[in-house]
């Protein structure tokens, strides 16, 4: 070893969830090692959702053209310049990577080695040469594309979200293998921006949304000329004249078709990043789902804490950065800090956005037995008249007395409407706190207050307060 260190906290992995302890703890006064082997800011940054909503940005963009007409505004088909588009997530990317540098963070005073780890000991931690003994580690290795074993795949030049958008020019024709966010944004995406589009999905596509949600953005993306094919197995692929062709099986009861593409995406999962760290050497147990922590986020070891993709059970980039703080309390103040995940929020970012927090009308029924279910159609809400985006709905999961189980919403902005039943679940406020809140006309957010007022209808327009209100009226 040419270097060897010791330090209070070494967190290996610079991705969102590790920049979030290395800057946190580094600020408090710990001493603090960042070990990273590939580019700063990780898979969030550079592969995963800046360039991926800055693609979407610039397909929604185009589609904007597509809007025109029903505005009265015609202004012709769009032109699309691949190098402006493709430039434009680059310049994203470029604007942002200043805040995870390594420069930035050794300016805080973290010592940051660019190089793999590997464990040596069940605190000591070897990277580029050094060998670094720390009181706690936290790994936030991230994880990597899942590429299934398809047949003749490796025969062909495919794509994953780490190359995606390296592209120099628009896919004549998309075929995306995986119908979870990732493939369905990315399909969506590309279909704006004038690729034709066809989705091969095992299951059913988003199937961790609420059904009832998903046929509204399953029918826009039909509409938009997006080839949804559901329940069917992609069993190979081929090589054929200026492209590829997949093969199928159980494709809607024939079997044995073929879909021919200029691109494959493969955005079949992930895998946690876990190769290479010699976890057994920490005494760290792990499998293929990832490391196993605790409701503290300790590992079988409990120095070593784990977060974000590589722990679970939940992969956003928002998840990361909530168990940094849990791990910071932790490891820096000795406090029990545990995860709550009653009110984890996810969003996908297609048009219309679709959005859930909290349980769905599914897994509330099978913990809670009766509930009630609110729902308020955004085709009731004036403002998204107004802009003509009123495909979409507000859907509330609520307990006979009112209390908040989870919420989903497929619609314009879901991602910011969701916010306001996530610090509802979280408050843990009843359904008569969102329905009493006062929100100007005409906004989006009308929805949620009318669908949690819709709680009281049944009883405040029944008849028994009918009959309330006639008896006072005997009295002047």
């Amino acid at each position: 070893m040419n270097d060897s260190l010791k330090v209070d906290i070494c967190v290996i992995g610079a991705g969102s969830g590790g920049l979030s302890v290395a800057a946190g703890a580094s600020q408090m006064g710990a001493s603090v090692a960042l070990v990273e082997k590939g580019l700063m800011g990780g898979d969030c940054l550079n592969y995963g959702c800046v360039p991926s909503k800055a693609l979407l940005a610039a397909g929604h963009a185009a589609q904007a053209f597509a809007r025109g007409p029903s505005f009265g505004i015609d202004g012709g088909p769009p032109t699309v310049d691949p190098k402006g588009v493709y430039g434009h997530l680059k310049e994203t990317i470029a604007a942002i990577a200043p805040n995870d540098s390594v420069e930035r963070f050794e300016g805080m005073g973290v010592r940051v080695i660019q190089g793999g780890a590997r464990f040596t000991g069940r605190c000591q931690v070897e990277a580029a040469g050094v060998r670094i003994a720390a009181r706690r580690v936290v790994v936030a290795t991230g994880s990597s594309p899942l590429v299934p074993p398809i047949p003749g795949l490796d025969g062909v030049p495919y794509l994953t979200n780490q190359t995606v958008f390296d592209l120099d020019a628009v896919p004549e024709h998309l075929v995306v293998v995986g119908g979870g966010p990732i493939g369905i944004e990315m399909a969506q995406a590309h279909r704006h921006l004038g690729a034709r589009v066809t989705v091969l999905e095992m299951s059913s596509i988003l199937p961790r949304d609420d059904p009832e949600l998903v046929d509204v953005l399953r029918t826009r993306l039909a509409g938009e000329g997006i080839d949804i094919r559901e329940g069917v197995e992609v069993t190979g692929v081929e090589r054929a004249d200026g492209g590829l062709e997949v093969v199928l099986a159980g494709d809607g009861g024939g079997g044995g078709s073929r879909v021919r593409g200029s691109h494959i995406l493969v955005a079949a999962g992930r895998r946690p990043n876990v190769e290479g760290l010699d976890l057994e050497a920490a005494g760290i147990a792990y499998s293929a789902k990832g490391i196993q922590v605790d409701a503290r986020l300790r590992t079988t070891n409990r120095k070593v804490f784990a977060i974000g993709d590589v722990a679970g059970p939940y992969q956003f980039t928002h998840m990361a950065g909530y168990q940094a703080g849990v791990v910071i309390r932790n490891a820096l103040f000795r406090l029990p800090a545990r995860v709550d995940y009653r009110a984890v929020p996810w969003v996908t970012y297609t048009a219309p956005e679709l959005a859930q927090v909290g349980l769905s009308e599914e897994q509330a029924k099978a913990g809670h037995g009766e509930v009630r279910i609110l729902r308020w159609p955004f085709a009731d809400n004036d403002r998204a008249r107004a802009e003509r985006l009123s495909d979409g709905l507000v859907k509330v999961v609520v307990t006979p007395r009112g209390r908040i189980l989870g919420a989903a919403i497929v619609g314009p902005h879901a991602g910011e409407l969701i916010q306001t039943w996530a610090l509802a679940i979280t408050g843990k406020l009843k359904i008569s706190t969102v329905a009493g809140m006062i929100v100007p006309y005409p906004t989006l957010g009308e929805a949620s207050k009318r669908a949690a007022g819709s709680f009281y209808t049944p009883a405040l327009f029944g008849e028994r307060t009918r009959a309330i209100v006639r008896f006072l009226a005997r009295f002047g």
